[in-house]
Formats: structure tokens, sequence, C-alpha cells
């Protein structure tokens, strides 16, 4: 499976490019002063998508891939989707979503789909089976994978996910707790409505 070019365009390209797009997203919500405006009730949604996106990300790399896993990919992906938009009508009540910080949603939101897709591809058999279709049974146990990834690999993604991603968001949002003297919703978001301050 490492041979196969679509296992390689997912491990170091499209992978890094859904993690440099998590931390410019970062990035957008610091320069709009996000500790301020939505503060920690929007940097707790963005660790919930962490969580979302977290799930099927692990199971793709530790996880032999099946029915139960591309199911449960399919499912996630649907509910981080949801949550997005949850996250977005939210932060245009008190903060400007510039036209950057949107374009890197669109990376954000179609990044997990061209994952799944690709992950869909090289599985095609489960894929089917889990709708009742072709020559394949569907499994629904959970194995590692019989051929793990690279270790050094492994390492290197797993300490980029910490430093890039988990610890810039967990600073979002203790920061917004700081700022706010605890509290979640900055006084400044209850006063909105949602998109009154987006920039298209």
């Amino acid at each position: 499976m490492l041979n196969d070019p679509m296992v390689l365009i997912l491990m170091y390209f499209v992978l890094p490019v859904w993690l440099i797009a998590g931390f410019a997203d970062w990035l957008c919500h610091r320069a709009t002063h996000i500790e301020s405006t939505t503060g920690a009730k929007e940097s707790l949604i963005h660790l919930l998508m962490f969580v979302e996106v977290g799930i099927p990300l692990l199971a793709a790399m530790f996880l032999e891939i099946n029915s139960l896993i591309i199911a449960v990919m399919m499912i996630v992906f649907l509910i981080h989707e949801a949550t997005a938009i949850w996250d977005v009508r939210y932060a245009t009540t008190a903060r400007i979503v510039s036209p950057i910080e949107q374009h890197v949603h669109s990376f954000l939101e179609m990044i997990p789909l061209m994952g799944l897709v690709s992950v869909v591809s090289l599985h095609w058999g489960q894929f089917l089976a889990l709708f009742g279709f072709g020559p394949e049974t569907a499994r629904f146990d959970l194995a590692w994978k019989q051929q793990q990834l690279p270790v050094g690999y492994i390492a290197t993604v797993m300490s980029v996910i910490l430093l890039f991603e988990l610890l810039p968001y967990l600073e979002e949002f203790f920061r917004g707790l700081r700022a706010n003297s605890g509290r979640l919703v900055p006084p400044k978001a209850r006063q909105n409505k949602a998109s009154e301050t987006a920039v298209r």
C-alpha cells in the first residue's frame, strides 16, 4: 500500500495541506482578536471540530480500513460539516470573517472530503459492501493495520498536530477565558445577530 500513488498523496500532500490550513485558521482567529469578540465559545467549537477530524485521521493511520471505518468516516464528515456551519454562524455575530479566513475554511471543509474519497477509492470493495453491493463481505471489526505506517512518519505527524494544531487551539481557548473572566461568551457576541460581521 505504501507504494500506491494515492496513499502517498494522502500521506504527503492531503494531510500536510490540511494541517497547514488548520494553523492558518488559528492565525486568522488571532488576527481578529477572537478572545475579545467571540471568545472561548468559538474556541470550544474549534476544539470539537479537532476531535471530529481526529477520529477518522487516527483510524486511517492505525486501523485496517473496512466498512465500519468507512461508515464512521462518512458520518463524522457530515457532523464536522454541520459543526463548521455552526462555527461560522456564531463567529459572524461578533468578529470579521475575512476573505482570507473564508478561503482557509474552504480548504478545511474540502480536504476532509478529498481524504474520504481517496480512502473510499482505495477500499472500493468495502465501500460497496457497506451498502450490500459487490463481491466482498462487509467487515465491521476493529483491527490494527497489517502494514503499519513508518514510525518516523507517525512521530512527525503527531508532533506537528500537537505543536501546530492542538496546543494553539488550547491556547486560544484559555486566552478567551482569561479575557472574559472565565465566561465562554463575551458581551460583544451577545449584542449582534449572525452574519452582521461577515465580509464577502
